[in-house]
Parts: structure tokens; sequence; C-alpha cells
């Protein structure tokens, strides 16, 4: 199974040239470690930035220089650095072509969970609602189960919702899964070494499984 810098590097393959892309807080930030150099890609973070680059080498951190979740980040040739205002304003008006979100939870009908366990502290939402709100393409990086074993994929999520019907794709540590207009996750690829049969065994909602399923291409 993958791990998480194998999901990100799979999600990296999802962007396309000339894409501006928001990287939500955890797995989402590593993407940016895996864009090809000849992709001409603007990545957004909602504090104010356009031009994230990959995260910096250490000892070279600028405490200044930071994305969404407090990460010290670089800052490529051209970015330009504004309020949270404008970036909003940005997200709220579907400039971000892909959004690119950590979840708790996802629903077969694409709901998703990722901001609330209820009893546990909690600063706030964050960004998130209106990124979910906002975007048209939204891909989500996420662990399969829990570390109990329990699926994440469900037919309804169990945690407070930060958007519903929005989730496009799914990438974990065992598959790649689109989410279907109509309801349920459709299996696209499976993990190096891992089986449809695991697959199946780990997720609770509807799984669609059509012919034979390729292994990702990392």
């Amino acid at each position: 199974m993958l791990d998480k810098q194998g999901i990100a590097k799979r999600i990296a393959r999802e962007i396309k040239d000339g894409y501006y892309v928001n990287l939500g807080i955890g797995i989402p930030t590593l993407v940016a470690n895996y864009i090809p150099n000849d992709m001409d890609v603007v990545l957004q973070s909602e504090n104010g930035l356009l031009g994230m680059g990959p995260f910096p080498i250490a000892g070279e951190e600028d405490p200044d220089v930071i994305n969404a979740g407090k990460q010290t980040i670089t800052m490529l040739p051209g970015s330009a650095v504004f309020d949270s205002a404008m970036s909003f304003g940005m997200i709220r008006a579907r400039k971000v072509n892909l959004t690119i979100l950590g979840a708790m939870e996802v629903s077969e009908n694409g709901d998703i969970a990722n901001w609330k366990i209820p009893g546990k502290m909690v600063k706030g939402m964050g960004g998130a609602m209106d990124l979910v709100a906002s975007a048209e393409n939204i891909i989500v990086a996420m662990q399969h189960v829990n570390k109990a074993g329990e699926s994440k994929l469900l037919p309804a999520c169990t945690l407070p919702l930060t958007g519903v019907n929005c989730v496009k794709k799914i990438v974990t540590e065992l598959a790649v899964l689109d989410v279907l207009p109509g309801g349920g996750f459709k299996l696209l690829e499976r993990a190096p070494g891992i089986s449809v049969e695991e697959i199946v065994k780990a997720t609770a909602g509807k799984l669609i499984v059509e012919g034979n399923i390729p292994e990702m291409v990392l």
C-alpha cells in the first residue's frame, strides 16, 4: 500500500498544465513536491499566496513564509502575496481549477467530513467550507481505513459535514476512486501489491468494480 508520499505523488498526476491549484492541510501539501518542473502550475495558499513552491531544504526555512497549515514553504519566482480577503475572493469566484483536500470521512454521494471530531477541541472549520462550496473539482487525499481498520469511505458520513455532494475523486493508500454523480465509489486503480478483494473489504460504501483494475503508475 502507499504511504503519504505515495498518495501525494499519485495525486500530482491529476494536475494539468496551466492549472491554479489549492492544497489543503496534511497530505495535500506534499503534492507540491511532485509537480513536474516542465509544467506551468500555480499553487494557491488560502492565507494569501500565489506561486507556492516545494517545501524548503532543512536549514533554509523562512518562518515568515508559511502555508495555511503554518508549515514553512518556498515561493517561486513571480509569486504574489496578498491578504486573505483577496485569497477567498479568488476561491469564491471559482478562479481555482483544482482543490486537493484531506478528509476524515467521505460518503458514497460525495459528502466530505474533514474539520471536526465531536468532543475534541477544534479551532474552526477554516477555509475548507469555502473551498468545498466553490470548487468545481475536488480530489481528496485520505487514508482508506482508520487506526481500528474501519472504513472511512461510507454510505453516509457520521462526522459533522464540511460539504455535500462535492468530492469528485479520492486517492487512498489502497486505491484511486471516482465518486459517481448518482452515488457510489467507482474503482479506477489499485495500489501496487493491493488486490481488488482487499479494497472491497476496506470500503463500507457502495463500491463499483468493472473489468480489470490496473495498478497505479507513480
